[in-house]
């Protein structure tokens, strides 16, 4: 039922990547891929698509770059789902049992809900990940 692609994948890291940086500021495609390591012709069309859904904005010339259209908490997991897979949370599910329709339906539901995360959370996990590395030997 839900599957997460290798292009939502790398959207969430690169959104991650520009949610670090100042509100003014810009970052190139080709430093977002440094830093997400991410393949940058891969970056390019998932830039893309997240720029004309509003997600992110764009400044040409030689100092533009991308930055987020929105703060990282008004963007969910969800959203960046929506915009790049098909739709998971939709009903593909057919039968004729009433049971398992309902049953169904009803993880449909609870998969949404869990992809309601905002992605500024994404900030409370890189703590975790910071102190989980400082404290190893």
């Amino acid at each position: 039922m839900v599957g997460i692609s290798s292009k939502t994948i790398y959207a969430v890291a690169a959104l991650q990547e520009l949610g670090s940086i100042p509100d003014n500021q810009v970052l190139k495609i080709k430093e977002i891929a440094a830093k997400a390591s991410i393949p940058q012709n891969f970056l390019e069309q998932i830039l893309l698509e997240l720029k004309k859904q509003g997600l992110l904005t764009s400044i040409k010339g030689a100092h533009g770059g991308y930055r987020l259209a929105k703060d990282l908490q008004d963007i969910t997991l969800k959203d960046v789902v929506i915009i790049l897979e098909s739709d998971i949370f939709s009903g593909i599910v057919h039968t004729d049992n009433p049971a398992l329709t309902l049953f169904w339906k009803d993880l449909e539901q609870n998969v949404s809900i869990a992809f309601e995360i905002p992605l500024s959370e994404l900030k409370n996990y890189q703590l975790k990940a910071t102190k989980t590395l400082n404290y190893s030997i």
